[in-house]
């Protein structure tokens, strides 16, 4: 299915290259986040993908991280848009690698343009070697939704009907489970929002332009909207959505997918009833049964 025109969203991603730095607050919060994830895991990635690069600040988080920086290799930046400058203009959605490429993949806020994102995964996966790890953010389900509300019912009270004008996003409860379907072992997908707040709602939509993050769906079908539909949208969504100094609230929704290529090396769940010694036992502890009270 075909959720997303790839063209056209390429288009608005290469109008917002020159000043992209003034826009990448989300970018950042999505590259600091991933730079801490491998703080954790000790370990070295010699070759890595920066996927979805835009202007290459999540590598040069990570590059400059103190604890990931040293256990890094060579990072290869690819992005759909040549205007970024990336060392691969690549699309997220057939990427030109050949498997077993990369030994860390990551990706900040890029994948949730693609029209099939398991698809998309399955590539990912297919392009770390053995035991490689792949950590990416995408905006989820929440991203958006004051805006999204205000322009569904300007829309309607104005034309009796409404048309979907914000993208849809990945659901985290989704998140794992596309993860397992793309093969990945050890899949975890978690979620964290953040509240962006504004003198006025057009500030916003000046913000999702300068990012590239504008909608672009791939149908015509529904009638463009009208500055006066706009207008009221405006309105309803500084009613509905105002904090008590005036300034506007709006929602972006992290969701952050990892998960490992699979590996005869890696640890693997036991068989459920193949245990041989009582968890009571291992802590050092009385057993207590279901009914019993908690001394």
């Amino acid at each position: 299915m075909r959720i997303f025109d790839r063209s056209l969203h390429a288009r608005r991603r290469a109008r917002a290259a020159a000043g992209y730095g003034g826009y990448s607050f989300l970018k950042k919060v999505a590259a600091e986040d991933i730079a801490l994830r491998l703080g954790a895991i000790n370990r070295r990635f010699d070759r890595v993908l920066d996927l979805g690069a835009h202007d290459g600040l999540l590598a040069n988080t990570l590059r400059g991280d103190p604890l990931v920086g040293p256990r890094l290799g060579e990072i290869t930046t690819a992005d759909l848009s040549p205007a970024f400058a990336p060392d691969v203009i690549a699309d997220e959605e057939a990427l030109p690698f050949a498997e077993g490429t990369f030994d860390l993949v990551v990706s900040a806020l890029s994948l949730h343009w693609v029209n099939d994102l398991p698809g998309a995964l399955i590539q990912v996966r297919r392009v770390l070697k053995p035991d490689g790890l792949f950590i990416g953010a995408v905006l989820g389900g929440r991203t958006l939704s004051e805006l999204r509300q205000s322009l569904l019912s300007a829309e309607e009270e104005l034309r009796g009907g409404a048309a979907n004008r914000v993208s849809p996003y990945l659901d985290v409860i989704d998140g794992a489970g596309l993860l397992q379907r793309a093969g990945f072992a050890m899949p975890v997908a978690d979620n964290d929002a953040r509240t962006v707040r504004y003198a006025h709602p057009l500030k916003l939509l000046g913000d999702l332009r300068g990012m590239g993050e504008t909608a672009a769906f791939a149908s015509r079908e529904a009638p463009p909207l009208t500055r006066g539909i706009l207008m009221r949208a405006m309105e309803t969504y500084t009613r509905r959505f105002s904090d008590p100094d005036g300034r506007v609230r709006a929602t972006f929704e992290f969701v952050t997918l990892s998960g490992w290529a699979p590996s005869p090396d890696q640890p693997k769940a036991k068989r459920p009833g193949s245990a041989t010694v009582r968890l009571a036992d291992a802590l050092g502890v009385r057993e207590q049964g279901a009914g019993e009270k908690a001394g």
